[in-house]
């Protein structure tokens, strides 16, 4: 029988329950997939903790890459024995498990070149990367950006593509062991947040001007060192919030510290066109595949571990990217 992971309540790591689940016959726009490896994102902590209500109880994650073994009615853009992986939100919930129904829209076809593991490791990091490098901002040879977070799964991807875009990049991490991965993955400068004020050793670092664009998953304890490590009219990206929400924003502090601007992103809302997500899929497996870029999968669960995945996740022991391989 197929095994999965739910929660029927808000709380801690603890909340989650593994045990057996009846997977059904796919219906209309349905597949049924046979998970290989599932994907382990900071983002699922959010369903469990409420940051992201949804009806309870239900499944958990939102990634995984795994082979089609049945197909519903008007399905068509794949077929039975077709390697795929996904990523998305509560459109894609559930996948932690071995077996799952799930809507064949968010489907994208595995190139020979990626392994389900490397799928399950990079889809939902990969594309954000993507959009971060490719959407937000458009990037010039010779600027600087402040990434947070340098040594996570996301960063070590957008660290690698600002490299191969010509950027000088500072990134933020909170050990020396993750400072040193970091610095192999292209950060240029590394600042230890645990220790260090963070926009001082920017303005150092940049001669006083600032860096060009703030990539922060970090959020309410990273949020004002930001904004002060901005040059004027600089971009700031908050991509995440791993540290808490940010309260009571105030415009005016925009126009207080150099016209700045302020994006908050979500994925969704870049993959939402087939074809924009099918580019940008497209541009991160062609990094992968030539090996311009190198995905880290640093930390390998079970299943059944979930709990103690989520609780490595949340004490910020992980590096890179953590799969579960089914």
């Amino acid at each position: 029988m197929a095994k999965a992971v739910t929660f029927d309540r808000i709380g801690g790591p603890e909340v989650l329950k593994y045990g057996d689940a009846e997977v059904g016959q796919p219906g209309p726009g349905q597949v049924r997939l046979r998970h290989v490896a599932v994907g382990l994102n900071y983002a699922d902590t959010y369903f469990r903790n409420g940051t992201y209500p949804i009806p309870l109880p239900n499944g958990m994650g939102v990634e995984g890459a795994g082979v089609v073994e049945a197909i519903g009615p008007e399905v068509s853009n794949v077929a039975v024995g077709d390697r795929v992986t996904y990523t998305g939100f509560i459109n894609t919930l559930g996948a932690y498990s071995t077996e799952r129904l799930i809507p064949a829209a968010p489907l994208i076809k595995l190139p020979d070149a990626i392994s389900f593991e490397t799928a399950a490791g990079m889809t939902m990091r990969g594309l954000t990367s993507a959009y971060l490098m490719r959407r937000i901002y458009d990037f010039k040879p010779g600027e600087t950006i402040l990434l947070h977070a340098a040594a996570g799964g996301v960063g070590l991807i957008v660290s690698q593509w600002a490299k191969l875009l010509g950027l000088n990049v500072i990134g933020t991490v909170s050990t020396e062991e993750k400072a040193a991965v970091a610095r192999a993955h292209g950060c240029d400068h590394t600042i230890n947040y645990s220790h260090e004020d963070i926009a001082k050793r920017v303005r150092e670092l940049t001669g006083g001007v600032g860096v060009d664009v703030v990539i922060d998953s970090v959020g309410k304890n990273t949020f004002i060192a930001s904004l002060d490590s901005l040059r004027r009219r600089g971009l700031m990206v908050c991509v995440g919030t791993a540290s808490g929400t940010i309260d009571g924003f105030n415009p005016n502090l925009l126009a207080q510290k150099g016209s700045l601007y302020l994006t908050r992103p979500a994925l969704a809302d870049y993959i939402a066109d087939p074809a924009e997500k099918a580019e940008l899929a497209g541009e991160i497996f062609g990094h992968i595949a030539a090996g311009r870029i190198q995905i880290e999968i640093n930390q390998r669960y079970a299943l059944q571990d979930a709990v103690q995945a989520h609780r490595d996740l949340e004490a910020r022991k992980t590096i890179g990217s953590s799969i579960f391989v089914i």
